[in-house]
């Protein structure tokens, strides 16, 4: 229970369901961790009051669980490490595979608890002898992306109650009936240790590296301008760049080991192709050969058409019918059949530029067909 309205009335459901329900809040950073004070942050004292009074109205136990030194190693480490070494990572998707749906379950387990209960918008059902994890009703607040670690053992023991409403009023009208404190409360959109967005600030007090300014250039090599530091730059980034281009730029890649970052035109960003790795398949099942499907590169996105063919290697291997714009390493690749999850995972970019398969974030370059790829 984060303190927002939709775990509140996750948990209502649950428990009119006839379930015995415990409330719990996982205490996740200290506020230096963060470097800003105690407000405006989901682990902020307001919040776990809220969460706490929702608990108290539903007459159940309500705890708060302090995961921050498992949450600073697998969430905060990685996000920093993930930008030095040229990456935008989602901090949010491993939040849910390492805390949410990792720690919690073995906190759940020592309480005698058969199932955890979020306010993520998805469904769970049960088909052909499997689970399967399908898009929510609401397809403007469909989280199934996040949820991509989930595995079928996970998944039998998960429920997500928000899944089949339509939309986010329905979610409010019920907390306003239930009398909930938090039934009008704004839905965050920071990333939780980051609330004021400025994420060079955390990655530098984290770290304790102060960057180092380096090259603009151009995609042939040509230098246009000093950047502050690779860190402050994201794949498909116009605005912040700090120079005076006689057309617009964007950044096309980021180099970390001459500390460049390629800007580009707006042609530049795109691609068909990708490679993803450590791939999950919700069902337990690696598919053979090609499939055909639907996938997204990023959160907000909807849906493309693609076909996915695994390699020997393990890694998946993904041609959009139509190039892509901005496909970035260190976010997550989520395929789809209709509105079931398939499986995902971490993708590495490619793009087809001449008789070459361009690497995107490293400036590689290896032959189309060689093994590698």
């Amino acid at each position: 229970m984060s303190g927002g309205v939709d775990s509140s009335v996750a948990a209502y459901l649950t428990q009119s369901q006839g379930f015995e329900c415990i409330g719990c809040t996982m205490k996740l950073y200290h506020n230096e961790d963060a470097g800003v004070s105690k407000n405006h942050t989901c682990c902020s004292l307001d919040d776990v009051e809220d969460a706490r009074s929702v608990a108290r109205k539903l007459k159940m136990p309500y705890y708060v669980f302090n995961f921050s030194d498992d949450f600073k190693e697998k969430i905060i480490d990685k996000f920093v490490d993930s930008y030095l070494h040229g990456k935008t990572p989602n901090p949010c998707i491993d939040c849910n595979r390492y805390m949410k749906f990792d720690k919690l379950f073995e906190r759940a387990e020592i309480l005698g608890c058969n199932y955890i209960v979020t306010g993520h918008y998805a469904r769970i059902e049960f088909e052909n002898g499997k689970f399967v994890l399908k898009k929510a009703l609401d397809n403007f607040k469909d989280q199934s992306y996040v949820l991509y670690s989930l595995t079928q053992k996970q998944l039998a023991h998960v429920l997500f109650p928000l899944g089949g409403f339509h939309n986010k009023d329905e979610v409010r009208e019920l907390a306003k009936e239930q009398g909930f404190i938090n039934f009008d409360k704004h839905d965050s959109q920071d990333i939780c240790f980051v609330p004021n967005g400025d994420y060079a600030k955390v990655i530098e007090l984290h770290s304790g590296e102060k960057q180092q300014q380096g090259n603009f250039v151009d995609t042939n090599g040509n230098i246009l301008g000093k950047h502050k530091g690779i860190i402050h730059y994201t794949i498909g980034q116009r605005k912040g760049l700090g120079l005076a281009l006689p057309e617009p730029h964007f950044v096309c890649a980021i180099n970390v080991n001459d500390n460049t970052v390629v800007l580009g035109k707006a042609e530049d960003l795109y691609a068909r192709e990708l490679l993803a790795n450590d791939f999950n398949w919700i069902s337990g099942d690696t598919p053979n050969g090609e499939i055909r499907c639907k996938a997204k590169i990023r959160y907000g996105q909807i849906e493309q058409p693609a076909l996915a063919r695994v390699l020997e290697s393990g890694c998946v291997r993904v041609v959009f019918d139509e190039p892509q714009r901005a496909i970035t390493k260190g976010q997550s690749l989520v395929l789809y059949d209709g509105d079931v999850v398939v499986g995902l995972r971490d993708a590495v970019a490619y793009h087809m530029r001449h008789d070459k398969l361009v690497l995107v974030q490293s400036g590689l370059y290896c032959s189309v067909g060689q093994q590698q790829f």
